[in-house]
């Protein structure tokens, strides 16, 4: 039983983690993007936006792994 808990919780963090490695490297190609757009600023404005709430879900995957292995 012990050996199951202990597998899932490796499970959960490697998802967790995967999670987290995808939602950088969709801010920073947003953001690159949207650096590189000159003459759109609403769709400038948009990409931003979207790299923001990448920040947000990075940082709230952070918290959940951080809260796991303190666990």
């Amino acid at each position: 039983m012990f050996d199951r808990k202990n597998k899932e919780e490796e499970n959960l963090v490697s998802i967790l983690e995967n999670s987290k490695e995808i939602e950088e490297n969709l801010m920073r190609t947003y953001l690159i993007t949207a650096e590189r757009i000159h003459n759109n600023n609403e769709l400038k404005e948009r990409l931003e936006n979207f790299a923001q709430g990448n920040a947000k879900r990075t940082k709230q995957l952070i918290d959940e792994l951080n809260d796991l292995k303190n666990d």
